[in-house]
């Protein structure tokens, strides 16, 4: 396999993940023929193949011999080998925030180096969404958003490492994106000017390809969480 096979096999995989997202589709819906498919994606059926393979092996569809593809669960892939428990106190959370300031300051340079066009389409896409959700409702009232944010940034790093361990950390993320909201004292409008801000830093030092800029704009933010539940500093 060719090193230009494998790029358009990754371009391939992240081209049918953003349309299944957006698409929105129920568990055990019929995907479309391979060959339409292809069309779909612009790519070969081999290199499709590629891309579905993967899908496979994260369960976000499932194949049922001589019926075709099927839409399995969607958004991070399932993680059968990891698991981090809840998170039982503040010290907790605290240690939390600080291996994600190191987890994924790594994953957002790796990004900012390897993203395709696509990467970069998923992550503005979901920074969007975010910014949406947040200047909607409360300030902790988008941790989807903010997990798919996150998630987005992981799947750009190109290592499926990252990616496994967040999905191993959705259920804790979610939680403490939850708790900084209820416990910041910050106003509302300054907490989320500030948060939206952090993620358009990341997303803006990954689209210029500035790894340094990426992991500090990464860790930046996750430093911020940090400050914002344990009201340290200005950011509290």
């Amino acid at each position: 396999m060719t090193l230009r096979t494998r790029s358009l096999g990754a371009q391939a995989y992240a081209r049918l993940s953003e349309w299944l997202r957006e698409e929105g589709f129920q568990r055990g819906t019929r995907l479309p023929p391979e060959e339409q498919l292809a069309l779909q994606v612009g790519v070969s059926r081999p290199v499709l193949r590629q891309a579905l393979a993967q899908l496979r092996d994260e369960g976000k569809i499932y194949a049922l011999k001589g019926s075709g593809n099927y839409v399995g669960d969607q958004g991070l892939p399932p993680v059968h080998s990891l698991s981090f428990g809840l998170l039982e106190s503040i010290p907790d959370i605290r240690s939390f925030l600080e291996y994600r300031c190191l987890i994924e300051g790594e994953a957002a340079a790796l990004a900012a180096m390897r993203r395709e066009p696509a990467d970069v389409a998923a992550i503005r896409k979901a920074c969007v969404k975010l910014e949406k959700a947040l200047q909607a409702g409360s300030s902790h009232s988008a941790p989807e958003e903010d997990v798919a944010f996150h998630a987005a940034v992981a799947q750009a790093s190109g290592n499926r490492f990252f990616v496994l361990t967040m999905a191993a950390l959705v259920e804790q993320m979610r939680f403490s994106i939850r708790l900084i909201g209820e416990l910041s004292p910050r106003p509302h409008s300054t907490r989320v000017a500030d948060i939206v801000q952090e993620h358009r830093l990341v997303e803006t030092a990954i689209v210029q390809g500035d790894p340094q800029k990426a992991r500090a704009a990464m860790t930046a933010h996750l430093q911020h969480g940090i400050a914002r539940l344990f009201k340290e500093g200005s950011k509290a």
